[in-house]
């Protein structure tokens, strides 16, 4: 309960923090996406493309990209799933 609290908290702050960094640059420059503290964030209007950037991406080497829309990270299933077959597939042979 504590947990959720707490990280309902720093994402409510990430937010406002990242909302702020756009507001204070000049409206021309105002990209509505970044990083805020090392976190990515992003307030455009989502597009499939970004979606399947984000999701589905099997030329990007990463597990977790940036998110299509809002604060965090997305998880790259296109790399996940082969990286777990590998994972489990290592872990029946040794058994």
């Amino acid at each position: 309960m504590r947990t959720s609290r707490l990280l309902r908290a720093v994402l409510f702050f990430l937010t406002l923090a990242a909302v702020a960094q756009e507001l204070s640059k000049p409206e021309g420059q105002r990209t509505w996406h970044g990083k805020v503290a090392g976190v990515p964030y992003d307030f455009r209007v989502p597009t499939p493309r970004r979606f399947r950037d984000a999701y589905w991406n099997p030329n990007d080497d990463r597990i977790f990209t940036e998110r299509v829309i809002g604060i965090g990270w997305a998880i790259n299933f296109a790399q996940l799933i082969p990286r777990l077959r590998e994972g489990y597939r290592r872990l029946a042979v040794r058994a």
